[in-house]
């Protein structure tokens, strides 16, 4: 048994050996930069034009340009490309696998108006491979300096890296005053936020239910607020879900007349009742009034200071009362907050009951959903064990039966990338952690012919190839994206018939290739948010795609796939505007064979998340969450974040998979990583690593006179150990997945 033992993830010892192999690296001086002549004080020595002309200087316009720091500067000038820039070249210094922080201190000349300017490295690898990161961007002016800010790792060996900055239109000079190229400090670990005092499930907004007036409330703008009778008595059902036992609403709402903006109608002012890190649900009823002209977007919304944060919004097509869930979270001190309810058209009245606004209480949820996924996801198991002397067999204390689960066959994926794949610490991670895969980029159309007629399938066949060895299913994402801004241009300028040539030849180009290969596909990503192919070859085009892609290759389960069907902050994605494509598509013919639910999700709340999930279940078909990522600047709030996700996920028994959208830094959303840029487990990471191995069953105990063991566990590969005093015999065996009870031969 001692391989199946090793194999289990203990996840304390796996997270400190991780990180004390990462800190034994980082030796060399964390402050040195890697840059020669940062400040050009040896002129423009070690610098060179990338396809442009390079000058020095210490003075331009007539005075007007100084250097920030230092007496001189450099300028990037004869530039025909937004490429061109100023460059050195890094190769001597630069180091894999160790991240680096990049300052830069730039603007522009030439022309009065912003333009991005970009710090960028090309790498071209041992092979010959070419590889560009950007590693940062910034708007910049002639009018003075800014600072450039960013930070960058190399995966792979690198036989040349040059480092750049680029970006203005051609004819726009790029000034620079200073590059500092330095490996990025270790930042202190968040601490985990104090929440001891936090009466969880209390509305922390005054008058509510609107017994003493309108007191505590305000008119945001001149428009009219009243008090009115005739509102639901309950609470919005996700609010319900939460709260659990609860005083019924008083029937009273805000009637909001006068309205001559979009943004005006009831507010408070919440400031001093929040309080930082900590999850807020929001949930209120809202109607609109007679005099409508088509459908109305209702948001509760807060201003923080200066800026606009999404509480949840609904879409009113009738004078109905709707349910408007979401939430929200502050994750630096405010001067102001206020919270109000905003969006008709102007002139259309508004009216509002019920508005709660109350902290989480995740740890009571999480309950809850370890309960339900014991009988969502466990299978009750029979082992039937011949083979052994089974006379008196009960009486000897030795027979001791050891059940201990290896792997749980539940998929949980991510995404990766071909880059990513040369980092062996990145690689053992993943190969430890996940059992599916997702290309990033390296499958989508953009990336296989960038240039009409020049396909490019190397990454994605490196990528299919790594997989395939490390007994990892792939996902296909995706076949097409029916957003406009991520179309490639030389697609966008097809005629209506060249481009539904295209459309048909990169189905077949892509499904023949990988004929049998990828497990799903995307077909058509974000059809709620786009409609490229749609608009120029008609409204059966996306039911061709799914149908054409079945005829190549019928093997993999084709996949819608959209963002923000499970957080109630889009009124273009809904979970019944999704249901309803599914069905339309269908009615066209589409084999639409599963709901992807990206799951790019900020401050997630369960019953939220449960609610969509729910509705999207009664198609019958397997909802998959495609590309989960959370994020917040506190590790302990992102476990938290990612643990909600994971668990509803889990607990919830429409869904079928998991893909997380990355867990490696710089290779992801910003404050989403699990594991930092060189290989140390943060607390997300930790928390998901405590996930699997609760995951995970293991049973003790002696057989019975019938010669059988039985437990509950999750499904999955299994190892047996029969302990008689005399003899210790071991075996594997697989649960899969089932209603009903499992029987199982043990042969000893």
């Amino acid at each position: 048994m001692a391989d199946m033992q090793d194999s289990i993830c203990n996840v304390e010892e796996y997270c400190k050996e991780e990180t004390s192999n990462k800190r034994g690296m980082r030796s060399e001086d964390e402050e040195e930069n890697i840059i020669v002549n940062p400040e050009f004080e040896d002129g423009l020595n070690n610098w060179s034009g990338r396809g442009c002309k390079i000058l020095l200087h210490d003075s331009m316009g007539d005075g007007k340009v100084v250097p920030m720091t230092g007496k001189a500067f450099a300028s990037a000038t004869e530039r025909t490309q937004n490429w061109n820039g100023i460059q050195q070249d890094v190769s001597s210094s630069v180091q894999r696998k160790r991240l680096y922080e990049v300052t830069a201190v730039v603007r522009i000349f030439g022309s009065s108006g912003p333009a991005d300017v970009r710090a960028t490295i090309w790498v071209q690898g041992q092979n010959g491979r070419e590889q560009y990161i950007g590693i940062a961007n910034t708007q910049a002016t002639d009018k003075e300096w800014v600072k450039l800010q960013g930070k960058f790792l190399l995966n792979g060996v690198a036989s040349k890296s040059v480092i750049y900055i680029e970006g203005p239109p051609p004819g726009t000079d790029i000034l620079l005053n200073t590059l500092l190229v330095k490996h990025a400090p270790k930042l202190p670990p968040s601490s985990p936020p104090d929440f001891q005092d936090v009466e969880f499930e209390v509305n922390i907004l005054e008058n509510s239910k609107l017994s003493d007036n309108l007191n505590g409330w305000f008119p945001l703008g001149p428009c009219t607020l009243s008090i009115a009778n005739g509102s639901p008595h309950e609470l919005p059902p996700m609010a319900r879900e939460s709260l659990g036992t609860h005083e019924p609403l008083h029937g009273r709402y805000i009637s909001v007349t006068n309205r001559t903006q979009t943004w005006m109608g009831p507010a408070q002012t919440i400031t001093d009742k929040l309080k930082l890190h900590l999850t807020y649900q929001v949930s209120a009823w809202v109607r609109v009034g007679s005099a409508k002209t088509g459908p109305q977007n209702i948001n509760v919304a807060l201003g923080v200071d200066s800026q606009w944060v999404n509480g949840g919004q609904v879409e009113a097509v009738d004078e109905r009362w709707y349910e408007v869930a979401g939430s929200f979270r502050i994750e630096t001190q405010p001067s102001r907050v206020i919270v109000y309810v905003q969006g008709p058209s102007p002139g259309v009245d508004l009216m509002v009951a019920g508005l709660q606004i109350f902290p989480v209480d995740r740890k009571a949820r999480f309950k809850h959903l370890k309960n339900l996924t014991d009988k969502v996801r466990k299978r009750d198991v029979i082992l039937k064990i011949s083979g052994l002397d089974t006379k008196n067999f009960c009486a000897d204390i030795g027979n001791v039966v050891k059940v201990r689960q290896i792997k749980n066959s539940f998929p949980i994926g991510t995404c990766i990338s071909r880059s990513t794949i040369d980092n062996e610490d990145f690689v053992s991670f993943f190969v430890k952690n996940f059992n599916w895969a997702v290309f990033g980029n390296e499958l989508k159309w953009y990336w296989t012919e960038s240039q009409q007629g020049q396909l490019n399938y190397a990454d994605a066949d490196e990528l299919l190839d790594f997989c395939n060895k490390n007994d990892i299913q792939v996902r296909g994402h995706c076949i097409f994206w029916e957003v406009q801004s991520v179309v490639q241009s030389w697609v966008q300028n097809l005629n209506k018939n060249d481009l539904m040539n295209a459309v048909q030849n990169r189905l077949n180009s892509l499904l023949t290739r990988y004929k049998g290969k990828f497990r799903h596909y995307d077909v058509n990503n974000e059809m709620l948010h786009g409609s490229f192919f749609q608009d120029r070859l008609g409204n059966d085009i996306r039911a061709s795609m799914f149908k054409t892609a079945q005829q190549i290759d019928p093997s993999p389960i084709l996949f819608v796939n959209d963002y923000h069907v499970e957080d109630g902050v889009d009124t273009r994605a809904t979970p019944e505007k999704y249901i309803k494509q599914i069905l339309d598509l269908q009615e066209q013919g589409a084999p639409v064979g599963g709901i992807g639910v990206q799951g790019h999700i900020d401050n997630p709340v369960g019953p939220i998340v449960s609610a969509a999930l729910d509705k999207l279940g009664t198609l019958g078909l397997p909802i998959w969450f495609t590309e989960m990522d959370v994020s917040s600047s506190n590790e302990f709030v992102r476990a938290d974040d990612l643990e909600v996700m994971l668990r509803e996920a889990y607990a919830n028994p429409s869904v079928e998979g998991v893909m997380l959208w990355g867990f490696w830094e710089l290779f992801m959303r910003d404050n989403g990583h699990l594991v930092d840029a060189e290989g140390e487990v943060n607390e997300a990471g930790k928390r998901f690593l405590a996930l699997k191995h609760e995951w995970l069953t293991h049973a003790r105990g002696s057989i019975d006179d019938q010669g059988e063991f039985k437990f509950r566990g999750f499904p999955g590969t299994y190892g047996i150990e029969i302990d008689t005093l005399t003899k210790k015999f071991t075996q594997m065996f697989t649960v899969d997945n089932g209603d009903t009870p499992l029987e199982v031969s043990i042969e000893l």
